[in-house]
């Protein structure tokens, strides 16, 4: 029996709990999460968007959703750098969450996920886009999108 779709799911969201700057890990159509909810940030939510059957090997598609809530400051911001980070953590929150999506590529191109035989797609290169306010909250983070090289293990029997 094929597992590799269960095993990619549950290696992705045990080392995302391992991450300090990751309190919730969600997975699915990131619509059905409740994003109004402050207790559940930092955020990652990720799915699997496709997948290829190339000889041995399955290619899984997937994007990650690192985030986290911009908090606002009420406080007036004067000279450098406050004047240039403005009187938000929006670069706190671009900075901490793409480490987050740095240390799960990172296990995935040459960690311990890379030796468990989960590695990033030979030839492929992960993208990250940066994002702000992309639904209620005002949230920030990274979009990240990349390809998982997992071993086949359906027999023919």
């Amino acid at each position: 029996m094929l597992q590799g779709f269960y095993n990619l799911t549950e290696k992705i969201q045990d080392t995302l709990n391992l991450d300090v700057n990751v309190k919730t890990i969600t997975y699915g159509d990131i619509f059905e999460v409740d994003l109004d909810k402050q207790t559940i940030f930092p955020l990652s939510h990720f799915m699997i968007t496709g997948a290829t059957l190339v000889g041995r090997v399955w290619n899984f598609n997937v994007n990650l959703l690192c985030m986290d809530l911009v908090n606002e400051s009420k406080d007036f911001v004067q000279g450098y750098p406050e004047k240039f980070r403005g009187n938000n953590n929006e670069q706190d929150v671009f900075n901490t969450q793409l480490a987050v999506a740095n240390r799960l590529l990172e296990l995935l191109r040459r960690g311990d996920l890379y030796s468990d035989l989960y590695q990033i797609s030979e030839g492929s290169q992960p993208t990250l886009e940066p994002f702000v306010d992309r639904f209620d909250n005002k949230l920030a983070g990274w979009s990240v999108s990349f390809t998982v090289e997992i071993p086949n293990d359906m027999t023919i029997c």
